[in-house]
């Protein structure tokens, strides 16, 4: 009798320290802190790819895990994908099978970083840009078909306009192969390029303001386009919107665009219920952190609000240089917007893109904590530097360097 009472207590206690510890490892999660995409903890490789657990304690816990939360869609999606690091570390290799995948927000400066990317790397064989062709070919060394970049400048729109995150690790593979004609596993360095969300915000107002729609967007998702994303205007476009008709359109895409963008939307059940769904803070949070995971996996990100550091990650992480500088335009169209609106208007703005927001501050960091490594890693920081910053005073700057190596 006291052998089954000393083994009921047994199990009885074990429950008890199981119990305790769900509930602790629950209210972690419940805080974000279990779900944090600690540097430390990131693969430089991952695969994209479905899964069919549901437990929470696993969302987002490594690159690998791709749990589907609201309305699951399956993807079997599976290609590999370098990090920041590994990047570094390893270099890209323009000869072999490694592709740069220029993931374009509207809004965020990508036009030009785009042409940057096709006509102003210093590399032995440059892209071929033809006069009169909004196109480069940007072909690996000793080929004729095999591109090195995967962009609107290169490859086109070959996943769809503005194509996100969840398009383009779907797509981007199977594109490369029909354009190519075989095919073959690749290595892919996603780069993107974010923006301060109300500035961001109001460009693409402005823009939509004089006509732009984007309606050729694909919004492919879980192996399926959702063709019937409702539209927040009549006719053919929008032009002449005012401010406050743009931002009370509930579904409208241009809310926290870039979280939506970079963020895994198969795990929020796609574009089902879009703005619409019960839970919205359950799929904000996860799209969010999605967000966040995949930005910190990224071999590269820039900010157009940091041009000469953005310039010379870039230029470290890939081993490669630019011959024109990244200009750092201040005054822009929706500097002009900003002075204009009123103080209800500019915090409805910010917490319609309170998603974005956050996105920034963590990007922020993330950008300070890649600047410092990089410069600790760099014998010739100073001079590569002030490179970037004084393109101009390029030759007195070699100058300044060589006497300073004299003495």
């Amino acid at each position: 009798m006291k052998r089954w009472v000393k083994m009921i207590r047994f199990i009885g206690g074990l429950c008890l320290v199981t119990l305790l510890g769900i509930a602790y490892v629950s209210y972690l999660c419940h805080n974000s802190l279990c779900l944090a995409p600690e540097r430390s903890n990131l693969s430089p490789r991952y695969s994209v790819s479905s899964s069919s657990s549901s437990s929470r304690s696993e969302i987002l816990s490594s690159p690998t895990s791709m749990v589907k939360l609201i309305g699951g869609f399956p993807s079997k999606v599976n290609i590999e994908s370098v990090a920041f690091e590994e990047t570094y570390d390893m270099g890209f290799d323009i000869t072999s099978r490694d592709v740069i995948v220029f993931l374009h927000i509207q809004k965020t400066g990508g036009t030009t970083f785009g042409r940057h990317l096709v006509r102003d790397l210093n590399l032995e064989n440059p892209c071929n840009c033809p006069r009169k062709r909004k196109r480069c070919d940007c072909f690996r060394p000793n080929t004729v078909n095999e591109q090195w970049l995967f962009s609107r400048y290169s490859t086109g729109w070959k996943c769809g306009l503005h194509a996100d995150w969840t398009e383009l690790t779907d797509c981007v593979e199977g594109a490369l192969d029909e354009y190519e004609g075989s095919s073959r596993k690749r290595r892919y360095f996603f780069i993107t390029v974010l923006r301060d969300p109300i500035h961001r915000y109001l460009s693409e107002f402005r823009h939509v303001q004089r006509g732009a729609t984007w309606k050729s967007a694909r919004h492919w998702c879980g192996g399926q386009e959702f063709t019937s994303l409702p539209h927040c205007y009549k006719g053919s476009n929008w032009t002449g919107v005012e401010l406050d008709e743009f931002m009370n359109c509930s579904y409208n895409l241009a809310h926290n665009r870039q979280t939506r963008m970079l963020a895994d939307l198969t795990l929020a059940g796609c574009y089902t219920g879009y703005n619409t769904t019960a839970d919205q803070l359950e799929r904000d949070r996860i799209l969010l952190q999605s967000a966040k995971q995949n930005l910190a996996s990224m071999a590269y990100f820039g900010l157009t609000e940091e041009q000469g550091t953005s310039q010379y990650i870039f230029e470290r992480t890939f081993h490669l240089d630019f011959s024109t500088p990244f200009d750092q335009a201040n005054a822009t169209l929706s500097a002009q917007a900003i002075a204009e609106l009123t103080p209800v208007q500019i915090e409805r703005v910010r917490q319609l893109n309170s998603l974005d927001n956050e996105l920034l501050e963590f990007a922020r960091q993330l950008l300070q904590q890649r600047f410092k490594m990089l410069k600790r890693r760099d014998p010739h920081f100073r001079r590569n530097w002030l490179r970037v910053i004084h393109p101009h005073n390029r030759l007195v700057i070699l100058i300044k360097m060589k006497k300073l190596t004299e003495f």
